[in-house]
């Protein structure tokens, strides 16, 4: 939690965010920009390595059942967004702030698609190194939303309101 704590300290400065927000917690652009594009690598080279190794993927009719859900959440997820509005880094691309489709329920769809696919394919193939890389995709999404959710907020007013009602990762859970 050291981390994650340290990383959500940083906060965004741009220039589409007003200097009072900017002031507020004490702005860190070249931390926050580093952090998430570290984190996103990090993610796609474990998955790669467990689909490389043959322990993504299961003949377990839950782990296929799990694994097709995280696919349609994606897809979904990513459809939910408008032409132009998308970005692979933290930092929100223009548009407004989504709350529709999957955004209605959980505020990161796509991170919640990734770990389904993840630990699904880990418990279909349970061993101390598929754990550690499970762990290590873990870490890197937490750290991703935290870094991602501090520019959310910076750029976005009603963010903190859509944040109480909304799930983060598990509907309804966490």
């Amino acid at each position: 939690m050291g981390l994650l704590a340290e990383a959500s300290r940083y906060y965004v400065e741009d220039a589409a965010v007003p200097e009072s927000q900017q002031l507020k917690f004490g702005a860190n652009v070249a931390m926050m920009k580093l952090v998430s594009r570290m984190t996103l690598p990090i993610a796609i080279v474990a998955i790669a390595y467990l689909m490389i190794s043959g322990n993504l993927f299961a003949s377990s009719p839950f782990v296929i059942a799990a694994q097709l859900l995280a696919v349609v959440l994606a897809v979904w997820a990513r459809r939910t967004f408008k032409r132009g509005q998308f970005s692979v880094h933290a930092e929100p691309a223009q548009g407004a702030l989504l709350s529709s489709g999957p955004y209605k329920v959980v505020r990161h769809p796509m991170y919640t698609a990734a770990l389904l696919l993840v630990w699904s394919g880990i418990l279909g193939h349970l061993s101390i190194a598929n754990l550690v890389i499970g762990l290590i995709v873990t870490a890197a999404i937490a750290i991703r939303i935290v870094t991602e959710e501090q520019y959310l907020r910076a750029r976005f007013h009603d963010y903190e309101e859509y944040s109480r009602r909304t799930s983060r990762i598990i509907p309804f859970i966490f």
